[in-house]
């Protein structure tokens, strides 16, 4: 068997193709996922408490959605758009307060890869990894 060196994804097909409703926080896909790095296209249904990913580095590209969203500290809160890359270091709390129009989706680049049990609350009471995200097949 060969491994595939390459790949080409529809993310605007990839993103349309989420339900319009999810019990956990985010649903996600998984376009590449090997142990250097991961490529995912999420959508987000409803705000997000505080957390952080204690195993890997974030960079979120909007591909859809507004809303606000904060790192580190929820006084950095701004809002987001469409064009809009978001970057934070393994570690770093963060948080989206506000959706303000869905649907929201994110292409997520995870260097290394973020295990998807990766998601540490900093108010444990607000959720769990199988609470906040679930995977979804295209």
């Amino acid at each position: 068997m060969t491994e595939k060196t390459f790949g080409r994804f529809n993310l605007r097909e990839i993103a349309r193709s989420f339900p319009p409703t999810s019990e956990s926080l985010l649903l996600d896909v998984y376009l590449t996922d090997e142990a250097e790095a991961s490529t995912r296209v999420f959508r987000v249904y409803r705000q997000t408490p505080p957390h952080y990913h204690a195993g890997s580095d974030e960079h979120l590209y909007v591909l859809s959605g507004t809303g606000t969203f904060w790192m580190e500290d929820p006084q950095n809160v701004a809002g987001f758009a469409p064009g809009d890359l978001l970057v934070f270091k393994r570690g770093t709390v963060h948080a989206m307060p506000e959706i303000s129009t869905e649907p929201v989706v994110f292409l997520a680049i995870d260097t290394p890869r973020r295990d998807p049990k990766d998601v540490i609350f900093v108010n444990p009471e607000e959720g769990t990894p199988g609470s906040f995200i679930r995977p979804f097949a295209i």
